[in-house]
């Protein structure tokens, strides 16, 4: 099988299941945008649209905590699968999904400290605050179900399936879109009428589609795995799961990826914190904006997956040729995406914004900050296919580094561009209704910062690409 297609069997699945990912989260906001703000008991469609950025902020800050899950899982999968070790990839699973359900029921019992603290930071108006808290009582319940399909997808990856996280992942996004759209705004079909939940319902939905997930990616795992990897040996694997080397390998390198996830959590947060306090305006804009930003990232995922994957796989068979080549063509590829959706924000701005609220206020605030979206998927995609290549070469070291050094970048482009803006008393000729020039001024810096924390990591981790890799292929341990 060439290079090129076995890439394209990797990515085209998984950028099948990405498309959808956004269509969760911008019906999440379509529906909040679009709902009757009188019987919601709010001042404003930006208020509900807020509700729902700062609840699935909470989330953001909860499970990219356990990204490891997915990541770690994906490398060590992807290498053993390399190997011709079965027996490593079913304790691989087992010990990932393990700790999935551990980490979820934990984060249950402690679902009121934990928001109760967040929002001793999190700066919102009292009335999205109100909706962020009802959304994250509900969907808090997920947690076991979100937390396991990370597992179970990174799993699928590294055992060069596409097609099974695809499942998997279109189950959950399209029956979440569904499922929150008509529980929230309700149905009506001829005779029957169904009122809907109101704003809960958008959590509700989520809560529905992630169980219906994982009994997907479970039956798979029967289905289509239960004797090649399992093979009757499901009881010894469970014995041995957490025993030995490996699963040491696997605490000490989720370690440095739990680093990394928390730079990218304080990059997200400081960035809806930050826009938050210049007003309801302000971070409904900035939430959509940077929802739209990241469309490119679902299909340069694919590739990047696809890189993880396959240089997992030549990593374990010691074939540093076709390494070099998966490197290189996944690469190109990606630029292409990249290429791409430069050219589709700057047709398609404008559309875009319309497509996510009908609110002219966000809409027109919207265009000033269109012009961002032009420069990112550049530096974005080298970003996130770097990302693929490392995680397949299990180098969290240099992950780890890539995440304290963008989180550098971001706050120190942020301050900077304050201290150049000169404070709100210079920032005039910019004002709309309802929003401050500085508040303005200060979302452009936001995207800005935004910009340089991908910059970052794409510069660093080009720098570490060959004094990694050598390093995997000679057997050390280069991080």
């Amino acid at each position: 099988m060439s290079v090129n297609r076995n890439i394209l069997s990797l990515a085209v699945p998984s950028i099948l299941a990405n498309i959808t990912v956004p269509l969760v989260g911008m019906v999440d906001l379509a529906v909040a945008g679009h709902m009757d703000v009188s019987s919601s008991g709010v001042s404003s469609g930006a208020t509900l649209i807020g509700g729902v950025a700062i609840g699935t902020m909470l989330f953001d800050l909860l499970y990219w905590n356990f990204g490891f899950l997915r990541i770690g899982t994906g490398g060590l999968t992807a290498q053993a699968c390399g190997r011709g070790d079965m027996g490593e990839c079913a304790r691989i699973l087992s010990r990932s999904v393990g700790i999935a359900l551990a980490c979820a029921f934990a984060l249950i019992a402690m679902q009121w400290l934990f928001l109760k603290a967040a929002f001793l930071v999190v700066e919102c108006t009292p009335e999205v605050q109100a909706l962020a808290e009802r959304y994250f009582y509900i969907r808090i319940w997920a947690a076991p179900a979100t937390l396991s399909l990370m597992a179970f997808k990174g799993w699928f990856i590294g055992m060069q399936d596409g097609v099974s996280p695809m499942a998997a992942d279109l189950t959950v996004n399209i029956l979440n879109a569904v499922s929150s759209a008509v529980l929230a705004l309700g149905l009506r079909v001829g005779d029957f009428h169904y009122e809907g939940m109101g704003f809960q319902g958008i959590a509700a939905g989520t809560v529905a589609a992630q169980y219906t997930g994982l009994v997907a990616a479970v039956s798979i795992v029967f289905m289509k795995y239960r004797r090649r990897v399992f093979g009757g040996t499901a009881m010894r694997v469970l014995r041995t799961a957490f025993k030995g080397g490996e699963t040491r390998k696997f605490f000490s390198m989720n370690t440095d990826l739990f680093i990394r996830s928390m730079c990218f959590i304080g990059i997200y947060i400081g960035f809806t914190m930050l826009a938050a306090r210049q007003g309801d305006l302000i971070l409904a804009c900035g939430s959509i904006i940077m929802k739209i930003m990241m469309l490119f990232s679902y299909f340069t995922d694919g590739f990047a997956y696809a890189g993880e994957a396959l240089s997992g796989r030549y990593i374990g068979e010691r074939n540093r040729e076709a390494f070099r080549r998966t490197v290189r063509y996944v690469f190109i590829w990606s630029m292409g995406i990249a290429a791409l959706f430069m050219v589709l924000y700057a047709a398609a701005g404008t559309p875009l914004l319309k497509m996510m609220t009908d609110d002219a206020d966000v809409i027109g605030l919207g265009q000033e900050y269109l012009p961002w979206l032009l420069v990112m998927p550049l530096v974005g995609c080298a970003a996130f296919t770097w990302d693929g290549i490392y995680v397949g070469a299990t180098a969290s070291g240099s992950m780890r580094n890539a995440g304290l050094l963008s989180l550098a970048g971001f706050f120190a482009a942020y301050f900077l561009g304050l201290a150049f803006s000169g404070g709100p008393e210079t920032a005039v000729g910019m004002e709309r209704t309802g929003v401050s020039a500085y508040g303005m001024t200060v979302l452009h810096i936001l995207l800005a910062a935004y910009f340089v924390h991908l910059l970052v990591r794409t510069v660093y981790m080009s720098v570490r690409y060959r004094p990694v890799i050598s390093g995997r292929f000679q057997g050390q341990s280069a991080g």
